[in-house]
């Protein structure tokens, strides 16, 4: 059932799953909603947590006219609903919510208690002419520029085909269809460009001062790097030594938790429990 915080700005909104357990707040990537999380979520919860999922400002059910959309804004979001849930939380984050997490970890040390990163944009990205020789990077940064350059919808639907290589799941028309009826209503389209043209710097400025356990979790096939398991291991080597660890997920893209949602659940509790002990 969607609950909603109301904030400075606007209004985000979430549900909340499980009666007991520790909390885990989960955080979509842009361009998407917490439906994201509609096969991680419940295996979360079966295992005995308690689980938040929020749609980001500007998407999903959540309002839009907010004044900015960088990872310190996103990350200000999330710790405020990890407070008013209660907390503090395991916080996972998703793409551009992998860096929000990273912040908010570093500033609120006191709501997280572990922090996982699914294909985070974290640091701030390095490109060379170079990288435009791989067929799928380069066909992957065209369709992002396409929506951040023009707001067009069909780019970023061709970014999602790349995004999601080999096996896809079986709501994926479906859920293609729910996501261009969200960029179609008045200032989604807005919100997705404004994350998309803005820079992971500030997340990569905090990466330093994360005092949690971190779990970074790659696709191997994410058309986003050239090298999505050496972008991972960039992050982890940012972070205090010993606080990270790195997991690649074989023949995943962008989603891996929605790809391969039971070998994400296996890693983020396997996570947890070693982080507990």
């Amino acid at each position: 059932m969607t609950q909603h915080l109301t904030l400075d700005g606007g209004a985000l909104a979430y549900d909340l799953t499980g009666d007991t357990g520790p909390l885990v707040v989960l955080a979509h990537g842009m361009g998407d909603s917490r439906a994201a999380y509609r096969f991680l979520a419940p295996l979360l919860v079966a295992a005995g947590h308690r689980v938040a999922t929020v749609d980001l400002r500007g998407h999903g059910e959540s309002s839009t006219g907010w004044p900015e959309h960088t990872r310190t804004a996103i990350a200000g979001d999330l710790v405020a609903l990890i407070r008013h849930l209660g907390g503090p939380a395991v916080l996972v984050g998703h793409s551009i919510s992998g860096g929000a997490a990273t912040i908010a970890a570093a500033t609120a040390p006191e709501l997280v208690t572990a922090l996982v990163e699914l294909t985070p944009f974290t640091r701030a990205q390095a490109f060379s002419l170079g990288d435009l020789a791989h067929p799928a990077y380069r066909r992957g940064m065209l369709a992002l520029l396409g929506m951040a350059a023009f707001g067009s919808t069909g780019s970023w639907l061709r970014y999602l085909e790349l995004a999601y290589p080999g096996p896809r799941p079986a709501d994926w028309d479906a859920r293609q269809a729910e996501i261009k009826a969200m960029l179609d209503e008045p200032g989604r389209m807005k919100a997705l460009r404004a994350m998309g043209q803005g820079t992971p710097a500030d997340a990569g400025a905090q990466l330093a001062n994360v005092k949690c356990p971190v779990l970074v979790v790659q696709g191997e096939l994410d058309p986003d790097w050239v090298s999505p398991r050496a972008e991972g291991e960039a992050v982890v080597a940012d972070l205090p030594a010993g606080l990270g660890r790195l997991a690649v997920v074989e023949g995943a893209g962008h989603y891996p938790h929605v790809q391969f949602p039971e070998r994400v659940a296996d890693l983020v509790l396997e996570f947890l429990v070693t982080t507990r002990a």
